[in-house]
């Protein structure tokens, strides 16, 4: 039996996937998340063998759901089923220990091919996935700027933060959803900025946006 953890925002995707997965022999979703934050606690209550999340969700996007989800269910495989395609998304899953990444505008089989490799534990990507993986080997260390290089400084929690003040959250919200004082996010939020080079939170909206972090 392979369990499948399911996550994204939409319900309508949610739904689609699991019509995907009921139908096929041996395949069982063992649960669902509309948020990164849910899906990373489900994955470490089930220990689903393959989670398939959404790159933009609530709370928690997917590039750092991956990590935790990693680091709390070593055992379970991530699938990427994401509308984004740019290389640095894709380096950025890969990074984060995704092992696979479909397009949702890629044909179902893709999806089912992704879930049986991940299943087996070993990588599946569709060929124009492999081709922009190629492309962005060749010019690694080339197109990466500035901001690509202040991101990789940011910590697993000042990412979770940065996607929270995009969202609109005030420090005392963050600070309650996250179980620490509101002068430990005053801290994060600090030194995001610092490390972004940015001076006000239009800046990091804008930012979140044109990384994918947050949907326009």
């Amino acid at each position: 039996m392979i369990r499948i953890l399911l996550a994204d925002d939409h319900e309508i995707v949610r739904r689609g996937l699991r019509d995907l997965v009921e139908v096929k022999e041996g395949w069982q979703v063992c649960g669902e998340a509309c948020t990164g934050r849910e899906a990373v606690d489900l994955a470490a209550d089930l220990a689903p063998d393959v989670a398939i999340l959404d790159l933009s969700m609530p709370e928690l996007n997917g590039i750092e759901a991956t990590r935790r989800i990693r680091k709390e269910s070593p055992s379970t495989e991530v699938l990427v089923y994401t509308m984004h395609g740019s290389e640095r998304h894709i380096r950025e899953v890969f990074s984060a220990g995704a092992r696979g990444y479909v397009l949702k505008s890629d044909p179902v089989r893709q999806v089912e091919a992704a879930v049986e490799a991940l299943a087996q534990h070993r990588p599946y990507f569709t060929p124009e996935i492999a081709q922009k993986v190629l492309d962005g080997y060749l010019r690694r260390g080339k197109t990466d700027g500035a901001e690509g290089d202040a991101a990789n400084e940011m910590t697993s929690r000042e990412r979770e933060i940065l996607q929270l003040l995009a969202e609109g959250k005030t420090n005392k919200e963050i600070a309650l959803a996250l179980s620490i004082s509101i002068k430990t996010v005053e801290t994060h939020r600090s030194a995001i900025m610092r490390k972004l080079h940015l001076t006000s939170l239009i800046e990091l909206t804008r930012y979140a946006i044109r990384n994918g972090i947050l949907e326009p």
